[in-house]
């Protein structure tokens, strides 16, 4: 299965569980792609003890995982993109909803 994963929120919790969602989908032998926008490009900071965020994420690019970022939603926070929010564009957006068999959004 092709798996998409749109994360636009900036509540840690749920970022947690959508990257904790895209490496059991990995290990299952999924192919999945993570696209991060609006709120979603902040999870970096936001990572904390009970919700390592940063780490799953950490976790799933090890594991050969594709994690974009919008580079608009990036340079409007006046942020640079790194391997774990690489910048990217709508059309990677567009194409991971085209492409995927199913899309999960948080």
């Amino acid at each position: 299965m092709k798996l998409g994963i749109v994360i636009s929120t900036s509540d840690i919790e749920a970022t947690w569980n959508a990257f904790r969602l895209a490496n059991f989908s990995k290990n299952e032998g999924d192919d999945v792609l993570v696209f991060l926008v609006g709120k979603g490009v902040d999870y970096e900071e936001k990572s904390a003890e009970h919700f390592p965020a940063k780490k799953e994420a950490e976790k799933f690019a090890s594991a050969g995982g594709i994690i974009l970022a919008c580079g608009t939603c990036l340079k409007l926070r006046n942020k640079e993109g790194d391997y774990l929010c690489p910048i990217s564009s709508m059309k990677d957006l567009y194409m991971l909803v085209k492409e995927s068999d199913k899309v999960v959004c948080f």
